[in-house]
């Protein structure tokens, strides 16, 4: 349990950085950095591919299939949508949105358990929620005060609305890939991993170019296909998602999906949001406010009371 722990805690801090890069890379849409950032998992992903051929190729026709479901859905439009959602509506709004997803994927895998054994009784699980989503309010009440208002109601609403498409695809992406690692346990982390970045190239790709054809035919000429402005900081943090966030944290979210309860781990995913406030600190270069460091204590607490309730289940 405790290594399932550590490596959620991992996930977490790596995939912190997807919510600063779409700050870091303002004139970049949302689809090109999703495009990106899969396009180099999937290259990066042909390294360990070779490396582990043998378990690679021990995998089935619905092994393919279910990881091209999870890469299309848990990758690129998750990513896709969010990133347009900061761009929309600058960071704050979507990341409280997003930040629900501890809460919203724990209630819904403990409602539809895959079986009677992956479930706590509701009075076990109300408490750490319940400090948890006070937590999340306590954070992102103070961060959206920093919302910038150089936006119209129109694109927060649309910001808000596009961020609510990758807390759907967010809340279908983990409880699915941990059903599907409980089942087929013979299935390495790191080989599904993988599996899951081979999975993406393709998709990517054809969404790259896709975008460039469709700006090409449309006469659009808002964005400099295909690199853009910047293109050695574009290539630079591309290749730093598709290694940190894209591979390692898939690895490390597998190995926490095989060891822990799949609601227990749904919350566990607050150490993204925890990441993704310290990215954004160090990045504006201002401390905490107090009402966030509060926050975060009640989100830590949350944890806490949260693995101490799941962990008789565990022995």
């Amino acid at each position: 349990m405790l290594g399932g722990i550590l490596a959620a805690l991992g996930a977490g801090l790596v995939w912190g950085l997807v919510f600063i890069t779409p700050l870091l890379l303002p004139d970049y849409p949302g689809a090109i950095l999703s495009f990106g950032r899969y396009i180099a998992f999937g290259l990066i992903a042909i390294v360990p591919a070779w490396l582990d051929r043998r378990r690679i190729a021990q995998l089935r026709r619905q092994d393919w299939t279910a990881a091209v479901k999870l890469a299309l859905i848990g990758n690129i439009i998750y990513y896709a949508a969010l990133a347009s959602a900061i761009q929309l509506a600058d960071a704050p709004l979507p990341t409280m949105l997003i930040g629900t997803l501890p809460v919203i994927i724990a209630i819904c895998s403990n409602w539809s358990p895959q079986k009677a054994g992956d479930a706590i009784a509701w009075k076990k699980l109300a408490l750490p929620l319940l400090v948890i989503f006070i937590g999340l309010m306590l954070v992102n009440a103070s961060e959206v005060a920093h919302m910038d208002g150089k936006r119209s109601m129109a694109e927060y609403i649309k910001g808000g609305l596009v961020a609510l498409v990758a807390v759907a695809a967010w809340t279908w992406y983990p409880i699915m890939n941990s059903r599907y690692m409980k089942i087929y346990t013979h299935i390495n982390s790191s080989t599904w991993a993988t599996a899951q970045g081979l999975a993406t190239l393709p998709m990517a790709l054809a969404g790259f170019a896709g975008y460039g054809l469709y700006q090409h035919l449309s006469g659009s000429a808002h964005y400099d296909y295909p690199l853009g402005p910047h293109p050695l900081s574009f290539i630079s943090l591309m290749l730093t998602l598709g290694l940190l966030a894209s591979w390692l944290g898939t690895l490390l979210w597998n190995y926490a999906s095989q060891k822990l309860p799949t609601s227990l781990a749904g919350q566990l995913i607050v150490f993204e949001t925890l990441s993704a406030l310290l990215y954004a600190f160090i990045l504006r270069g201002n401390p905490p406010a107090p009402q966030i460091l509060m926050g975060i204590a009640m989100l830590c607490a949350g944890v806490i009371i949260a693995v101490r309730a799941f962990k008789p289940a565990a022995h």
